[in-house]
């Protein structure tokens, strides 16, 4: 009877213990599915929020205004599509750079981004200015809320699509005459429209024009934080 009793409570215990683990295992399962699932979901939260920007180019963009403000966007945390104004095919340069766009203008004209940006160098400018599609781009994307922003001889552009008239801007000094339409400034980086219209002035300043829209859609904090590791002095 003896036997038969200790029997019966070791059996018990072994019981006990199975089911004791396997609720352990099954909680530990179903929490470390739910910090996957909701590590997955953080990921992919964090993609889908990325600040956007959308640089176009054309064959005689000023190299120097296109490359600075992608890369300082991109060091600012925003995911930048380069578009090519015709094809997705490589532009030459103002000054003989070859770009090579991640996609065509045409391609990707109907995405929302948070900032448009047109570089400077003046044939590029003319191109722009000429563009039925960068018109219409600009129009609908400031009217969902983004930011339009033009540097150096780009702001012709604006005048040329007659783009909030009005504002107060800046451009290279080559093409001030033409911005007939506009409030001019002297500023090396101009903000108007409540901070929704940016624009400077030529390739000695298109770091702190990309900065000020690395700022405009990131916070003053994350464009100061990229001043040091560049070694600018601003």
């Amino acid at each position: 009877k003896a036997a038969i009793k200790q029997f019966k409570h070791y059996a018990c215990i072994f019981m006990l213990t199975t089911l004791r683990n396997r609720f352990t295992v099954q909680l530990f399962s179903k929490s470390f599915k739910a910090s996957l699932n909701f590590g997955l979901f953080n990921i992919l939260f964090k993609s889908m929020s990325k600040k956007t920007a959308l640089v176009i180019v054309t064959n005689g963009t000023e190299e120097i205004e296109a490359v600075t403000t992608a890369d300082v966007l991109v060091r600012g945390d925003v995911d930048v599509t380069i578009a090519g104004l015709e094809s997705a095919d490589a532009v030459t340069c103002s000054r003989n750079v070859r770009i090579q766009p991640h996609a065509s203008l045409a391609s990707v004209a109907d995405r929302a981004f948070d900032c448009v940006v047109l570089p400077g160098g003046l044939p590029g400018a003319k191109a722009f200015a000429a563009s039925l599609p960068v018109k219409a781009l600009l129009e609908r994307h400031y009217a969902a809320g983004g930011i339009v922003a033009a540097i150096c001889a780009a702001s012709i552009a604006l005048e040329s699509h007659a783009f909030l008239p009005g504002s107060t801007v800046t451009s290279h000094p080559s093409v001030r005459d033409q911005l007939k339409s506009y409030n001019y400034s002297e500023e090396r980086v101009c903000v108007a429209a409540d901070g929704r219209l940016v624009t400077s002035r030529g390739p000695g300043t298109a770091f702190e024009f990309a900065l000020k829209l690395v700022e405009l859609l990131q916070g003053r904090e994350k464009a100061d934080s990229l001043v040091g590791p560049m070694l600018l002095k601003i």
